[in-house]
């Protein structure tokens, strides 16, 4: 048999396969990371707020102290996504994690400002670190059929790390834990989801995409293959042991990014995601500032209240709504409508804002829920699923890692802005601000995306293109 009828073969036997348990028990062996991950950077907002009388702080540490997680997490989801591709996704999957679990127990032992910065920066590297391996892994073990609600699943645990933040936090608030207590079981708890999944992660066998096309590795691909279905892969033994492994591996290289199709796929899959983030992250660690705006006699207890009910009613379910609707309406609508509808609350707010009118209380809650309606079941879900696919496979993880690097440094600069903004420009040109990234985010996409709904990962990352490359060299030596 030859050599790309077996790889065909195998890749076949991947996105063929019905949903089985072992795409669940990824799914949620991925997805808590995420949980965590959530937890971890919107707690911040909370934190932040009890902290600010008891150490003083100024406008410009709050800025700090919010999106330090963020920068750290640029630096640490391109420096992941790279190693991914050098020594394989098992290969460093859980150490994300274990960083993860690690820093968030010394955060909360944190004496001053300067420990928990350094902390919180750690934190990032392992949260950034999570974003391309978690991804990469599930789109490469997923099914073509199935492979968006499938990536989309490990996403959407996001949504119940958002619920988790603001009910731990009334929980302890309400039990009358002191400020200075509160903050930091507020911060260790984040530990606890990040350490339950580091064992499975590391048990994990690598996927059959990187195992088959960058290793080269019929056996492990079969492996592999057999954990899915539980069964026979319709491959002779002896045709596997005729394969020449050099003959398998889609040698695309890192400059390989920087050429057409691939260079329209990183600005549209990097440029989406920081832009998506710019936009979410800013007034969702802002929070309790945005809500001052609008309620400014309301308490902090009050502000966690309608925080919970926006990210209950509006945010959590609309993260499955998308994966649902992922492999039939597709990626690329779902980014659209999702950038334009958030533009257009946005708008809302932000001449409410300059109007100087004072919402009342569930009006404001209602146009604040429908923004993140559509930013669930809009780009911070697609912005996520794009760069699992798109990219050949030998670098797909320094691709995803650009993305959601850029992502996370989108996430920094409207962190670190907003109240800076807030305070200079107020409410209304603030949000303003996010209208124009987000309209620019629609654009974007339109321009640089395809639609990748139902297509095989080897079809739609343009790795057939690499591989009939080594056919005609093959041909001519």
């Amino acid at each position: 048999m030859e050599n790309n009828n077996v790889r065909q073969k195998l890749l076949d036997k991947v996105d063929e396969i019905n949903l089985v348990a072992h795409h669940l028990k990824t799914m949620i062996t991925a997805g808590m990371g995420f949980f965590t991950d959530a937890y971890d950077l919107f707690v911040i907002g909370v934190v932040i707020a009890l902290l600010t009388p008891i150490w003083h702080l100024t406008t410009f540490q709050v800025a700090i102290l919010g999106s330090t997680s963020l920068i750290a997490a640029t630096l640490g989801a391109l420096v992941f996504g790279k190693i991914a591709d050098i020594f394989g996704r098992k290969a460093i999957y859980g150490i994300e994690v274990l960083i993860l679990t690690i820093a968030a127990i010394f955060s909360a032992f944190s004496k001053d400002i300067t420990q928990l910065i350094i902390w919180r920066f750690i934190l990032g590297l392992g949260i950034g670190g999570d974003y391309p391996i978690s991804a990469i892994i599930m789109s490469e073990y997923a099914n073509r059929k199935d492979r968006g609600k499938l990536v989309s699943m490990v996403f959407a645990m996001q949504g119940l790390g958002l619920i988790a933040g603001p009910i731990v936090a009334l929980l302890i608030l309400s039990a009358g834990v002191p400020h200075d207590i509160a903050w930091r079981f507020l911060l260790a708890l984040g530990a606890i989801p990040a350490a339950s999944v580091i064992y499975l992660r590391r048990k994990i066998k690598e996927t059959p995409h990187y195992s088959l096309s960058v290793k080269g590795d019929v056996g492990a691909t079969v492996s592999a293959i057999k954990d899915l279905n539980g069964g026979h892969v319709g491959i002779e033994h002896r045709d596997i042991q005729n394969v020449n492994a050099e003959h398998l591996k889609v040698k695309a290289k890192w400059l390989d990014l920087f050429t057409y199709p691939n260079i329209l796929r990183v600005i549209g899959t990097a440029g989406g995601w920081f832009l998506m983030d710019w936009a979410f992250y800013g007034n969702s660690i802002s929070w309790p500032l945005v809500m001052k705006s609008f309620i400014p006699h309301a308490t902090l207890l009050q502000g966690l209240t309608m925080s919970t009910i926006v990210f209950i009613l509006f945010a959590a379910p609309f993260y499955w709504v998308a994966a649902f609707k992922m492999d039939s309406l597709g990626r690329r609508f779902i980014q659209i409508l999702g950038f334009i509808g958030m533009a257009v609350m946005y708008l809302i707010i932000s001449l409410t804002g300059y109007a100087g009118i004072v919402m009342p209380a569930v009006l404001f809650i209602l146009v604040f829920g429908i923004s993140y309606v559509f930013t669930e079941f809009g780009p911070n879900t697609t912005t996520f699923v794009y760069p699992a696919e798109v990219f050949p496979t030998s670098i797909r993880g320094a691709g995803n890692g650009i993305a959601a690097g850029a992502g996370k440094f989108g996430a920094f600069m409207g962190t670190f802005l907003f109240p800076l903004l807030l305070k200079r420009i107020h409410i209304g040109g603030t949000f303003m601000v996010l209208v124009v990234v987000c309209l620019l985010g629609a654009v974007i996409t339109m321009l640089t995306l395809p639609e990748s709904k139902q297509v095989s990962l080897s079809k739609v990352s343009d790795e057939e293109k690499y591989v009939k490359k080594m056919e005609v060299s093959k041909s001519t030596k």
